[in-house]
């Protein structure tokens, strides 16, 4: 397969990075907000129970396991004059924001039937669209560089825009909704607001990014099945991707409870934006710095450091939050925000290695169908963090806008506190098997599969 043109010794240019990195602006955007103020738009503004709400949620994702896989199959086969990947982009920007928008307007109706059903619809609708920007877009990495390192870099340069989007995500929505009339009217026009912001930045990268043209001949022929299990017999990908998933869910656990934390345990709802902001803005500082580091102990290192870090800060949150107050709260969440920074890069600075892996095992590149799954697997996570919130805050007899009894409040800190630390721990573990370090990749780039993968 031929070098991109604008690929120079594997090196990219500023405006390069720059192109590429601001669609996850507001990519993660949108997968902020739905992580922090999801389940609690559902069932403190739409009005379903805790356990319809993580239900309408995992329907979603459901759909996903169609979309995200035929969506990465499709994209590696697409040949247009803008490319393969870019058309996407042109397509799905205004209706994504339109998606967005529905999703965060409750409709008139009321009924737990009937809101179940429209959470559900509006969920397949912003998940489906999400799939055509997301899974084409990700899929532009591994063609842009196969340095090493450039990946990396190039992936600091996607997450320290989508760090402002995550920042944006947490903490805009809580003061603009507050603008308006009613929190329905607020979080519907704060939807319309936000989506057209991602429709922007989609509309930026899809200016902003060339593709290198493919001929009909480097075009993947490898059928729809035959595709996946190569997919799924790629045991670095499938480590770093169950890894990924496990690190979604627990993330997602805690930033989904922060607003029931505060507003809850803490009765003062106010401090949830602030609290979201400084975790974040911890995060962006520490996003740069854990790209410097992963150079000098690598990328499994540095993602592994990450889950230690989060583990730590949510059982202090667990035992001590509720007693030593909001200043120990914060404390901790400066302490989380550098776990936060160093979980953005790693990864996916180490899905590229995997895709080479692949190319090298079984002589065809299949970006698409990579990343479809890693688009799906991110997404199944966050759904298991909202159905397991719900079912937990369910459990504890969780009642909207109420004072909670005390097993409600020990509901919410055990999803701040025990559970995603587990799970973090989980992934630390997992990580430990990937086995594609510098050394491994380097061998790949002189055509040689890594000696863990030599048949003996």
């Amino acid at each position: 397969m031929k070098k991109n043109k604008t690929e120079k010794n594997g090196r990219l240019s500023l405006k390069e990075k720059l192109g590429f990195g601001v669609f996850d602006l507001g990519g993660n955007l949108m997968f902020s907000v739905m992580g922090f103020w999801c389940l609690h738009y559902l069932t403190d503004i739409a009005g379903l129970t805790a356990a319809l709400a993580g239900f309408a949620l995992m329907i979603g994702k459901v759909w996903d396991a169609v979309t995200d896989p035929l969506m990465g199959f499709l994209s590696d086969r697409t040949r247009t004059p803008l490319g393969r990947r870019r058309p996407y982009l042109l397509a799905g920007a205004v209706p994504m924001g339109l998606a967005f928008w529905f999703f965060f307007t409750v409709p008139s109706f009321s009924g737990q039937t009937a809101l179940v059903l429209w959470a559900a619809l509006a969920l397949v609708l912003f998940n489906t669209f999400s799939t055509v920007l997301g899974v084409p877009y990700s899929s532009l990495t591994p063609d842009l560089t196969s340095d090493y390192h450039e990946q990396t870099s190039l992936n600091g340069f996607r997450f320290g825009f989508a760090v402002f989007g995550t920042l944006i995500g947490a903490a805009a929505v809580q003061p603009l909704a507050g603008l308006f009339a009613t929190p329905r009217q607020g979080f519907s026009m704060t939807g319309l607001i936000l989506g057209a912001l991602v429709t922007v930045t989609s509309l930026l990268t899809f200016f902003g990014v060339k593709e290198k043209k493919i001929a009909s001949a480097d075009l993947p022929k490898v059928p729809f099945f035959k595709t996946y299990r190569a997919v799924f017999t790629n045991k670095p990908f499938v480590i770093l991707t169950v890894t990924y998933m496990l690190h979604i869910t627990a993330l997602t656990l805690l930033q989904g409870i922060i607003i029931y934390y505060t507003k809850y345990v803490y009765r003062n709802e106010g401090i949830a934006t602030p609290a979201m902001a400084l975790l974040l803005l911890v995060a962006m500082v520490f996003i740069p710095i854990s790209v410097l580091v992963s150079k000098k102990i690598g990328k499994k290192a540095v993602y592994q450091i990450c889950f230690f870090i989060l583990a730590t800060a949510t059982l202090l949150i667990f035992f001590l939050g509720h007693i030593l107050g909001i200043p120990f709260f914060f404390a901790v969440l400066i302490f989380a925000g550098i776990g936060v920074g160093f979980n953005y890069v790693a990864p996916f600075a180490m899905v590229p290695d995997t895709i080479a892996f692949d190319e090298l095992r079984t002589g065809s590149r299949k970006e698409g169908s990579y990343y479809g799954i890693w688009t799906f697997t991110s997404k199944i996570g966050a759904s298991l963090a909202a159905l397991l919130s719900g079912i937990i805050l369910q459990w504890g007899n969780y009642l909207a806008d109420a004072v909670q009894s005390e097993p409600a409040l020990l509901a919410i800190r055990l999803i701040i506190g025990p559970v995603p630390a587990v799970v973090f721990i989980a992934a630390a573990v997992l990580i430990h098997f990937y086995p594609l370090n510098e050394a491994a990749c380097l061998e790949m780039k002189e055509k040689r599969l890594p000696a863990f993968a030599q048949k003996p």
